[in-house]
């Protein structure tokens, strides 16, 4: 499906926090440049009709402040749109809210970065078992789709996608990227041996129900699940 390692490091991953109105919420950051122009990438990430071909089927209205639903996992209100550059929206799943903002640009030698930040106000107990992998490891799979629909134009079937999660080679990816989101997380400041435990515990979530593509902290589903 794609070359995972290669994959892997072309993602900045970083985790941070913001002061919100309501009180400070937690920030999982992933960027990844592709091969493609900045109306393209658009494109893929506000079509309804290409948004399936590399993440889930989605309903509503893709307008501002419309309300929008992805088949069984979040849904929420486009809160602001500025083509091609971006988008917010809020993420609403299970009775809790957060948010995700979507922002492109153009790169000096070509091509179109894609960063998306998922702002949410975090259980610390559930943060402290399972960190940022259980948004992360979700938002990177997402990533693989995107990757492979761009740069090859085909659509990543759910079917396609399940099986692939399932696959050694789909565990491996969530290991890698479980791996790089505990990084990420000793970089912003977690001690190192509590961020390696969380990193345990959510790559054992993950791979234990791969079919599902459920986290244990949020139900951010992979491409083509």
């Amino acid at each position: 499906m794609i070359e995972i390692t290669e994959q892997i490091n072309a993602v900045r991953r970083q985790v941070g926090t913001r002061a919100l109105e309501a009180g400070e919420a937690r920030v999982v950051t992933v960027s990844q440049v592709y091969d493609a122009p900045i109306e393209d990438v658009w494109d893929a990430c506000t079509n309804p009709e290409r948004i399936p071909r590399w993440f889930l089927p989605v309903s509503g209205e893709l307008r501002l402040h419309g309300r929008y639903q992805f088949e069984g996992n979040a849904g929420g209100v486009i809160q602001s749109c500025d083509p091609p550059k971006g988008f917010t929206a809020t993420w609403e799943y299970g009775g809790d809210v957060s948010w995700v903002e979507v922002r492109l640009s153009g790169e000096p030698d070509g091509g179109t970065r894609f960063t998306l930040e998922h702002l949410a106000h975090v259980d610390e107990e559930r943060w402290a078992e399972f960190g940022p992998g259980a948004v992360g490891i979700g938002w990177d799979m997402g990533l693989v789709g995107l990757a492979v629909h761009l740069s090859s134009g085909r659509a990543v079937a759910q079917e396609e996608g399940a099986a692939w999660a399932a696959s050694d080679e789909g565990i491996r990816f969530v290991t890698l990227s479980s791996r790089s989101w505990s990084d990420a997380s000793v970089a912003a400041g977690t001690d190192e041996a509590a961020a390696r435990a969380a990193e345990a515990r959510v790559t054992a979530a993950y791979t234990a129900y791969p079919e599902s593509s459920e986290s244990p902290e949020s139900p951010d589903a992979p491409a083509g699940s």
